[in-house]
Formats: structure tokens, sequence, C-alpha cells
């Protein structure tokens, strides 16, 4: 069974920093992109950074010099790297990874910018 397991979200100041992970795990396929999407209250669903199996990237505009995708494709795991976190960048966080045949989403992990 594919699991995609997130971990590193939480409360932060403004200005602050944290971490997010997601391990992909249950499949013979390696995942050929994954990112991170975030929703907040009341808005869609938007995308905030992904990253091919190449390493190649894309920001959401918004995030661009603050956030830093990164990936360890021997573990089949992805990195938000977030820094000078703002209020607006409160929302559930989810990672999503997508192998040949199917796009799987993580249970999603709350962010919280508030002082």
């Amino acid at each position: 069974q594919v699991q995609l397991v997130e971990s590193g979200g939480g409360l932060v100041q403004p200005g602050g920093s944290l971490r997010l992970s997601c391990v992909f795990s249950g499949s013979r396929n390696s995942p050929i992109g994954m990112g991170w999407y975030r929703q907040a209250p009341g808005k869609q669903r938007e995308l905030v950074a992904t990253i091919t199996s190449g390493s190649s990237t894309i920001y959401l505009d918004s995030v661009k010099g603050r956030f830093t995708i990164s990936r360890d494709s021997a573990q089949n795991t992805v990195y938000l790297q977030m820094t000078s976190l703002k209020p607006e960048d409160t929302a559930v966080y989810y990672c999503r990874a997508t192998t040949q045949y199917n796009v799987y989403w993580g249970q999603g992990s709350q962010v919280t910018v508030s002082s």
C-alpha cells in the first residue's frame, strides 16, 4: 500500500523557519515528481513547489527566495525548507507524489505562522 508520510509542521512566529518532510513508500515505482501544495481556509489548494527526478524545480511566486524544495531520491523523500515565514503562509501543506501511473497525496500538515 502506497503511503506518503509527512512531518515537520507546527506553529512558528513570523520570520521563523520550518522544514517539512515527506516519505514515499509502498510502491515498486519510484516517483517521477514530488511536490508540496497548500490550502488555506476558504481558499483553493495551490502549488507551492515541485521537483522532478532530474531536480528541476518550480515555485509559487510568493515563496520564491524563501522556500527551498529538495529531494533524496534514494530515500524517496522530499523536503520543503521554509524561511522568513509570513502569516499568509498559514495553511495545511500537502505532499504530492507522481509515478508513471498514479498520483498520491499525503495526509496534510498544519503550518501556522502567528505571533
